[in-house]
């Protein structure tokens, strides 16, 4: 079985690789992987295509069920745009690979009653750290 926060992790590199910030997400039912994203804004230049909102996007055909059994993995806190989403499509669990470059909507979360688990990942602390130094401005924390 594939390691989820592996798996974003591999996502945030396509989008880095792509030129644009590194952030992935996976959304995960039954141990099992069924959509994948990454941030996409600059590639696609959207201001709304953070990699949790290209995840559920790309999760298109699953059922409002399907959306309550899943899990989100996503290598980096998220903002409060994609928290609605998440408490939108019901997704009762968000798996954090890191909040130490940024602190999102987690208490938000919380309080609609989604668990979060925050893992604070040396890999995706070091790797939004290391992007925003060499390329300041490209990931605007938003």
């Amino acid at each position: 079985m594939e390691n989820p926060l592996q798996a974003a992790i591999e996502e945030a590199k396509k989008g880095m690789a792509d030129g644009g910030a590194p952030i992935g997400s996976v959304m995960v039912i039954n141990g099992r992987i069924i959509s994948r994203g990454h941030n996409r804004q600059k590639q696609m230049n959207s201001i709304i295509r953070h990699a949790e909102m290209d995840c559920i996007d790309n999760a298109h055909g699953l059922s409002s069920d399907d959306f309550s059994k899943s899990t989100l993995v996503t290598t980096l806190s998220p903002c409060e745009m994609c928290a609605g989403a998440i408490i939108f499509f019901r997704i009762p669990r968000v798996v954090i690979g890191e909040n130490q470059n940024y602190l999102g909507a987690e208490k938000y979360l919380q309080s609609r009653g989604v668990e979060i688990e925050v893992l604070n990942d040396e890999t995706c602390i070091r790797m939004l750290r290391d992007f925003d130094k060499a390329y300041p401005g490209v990931w605007n924390k938003g």
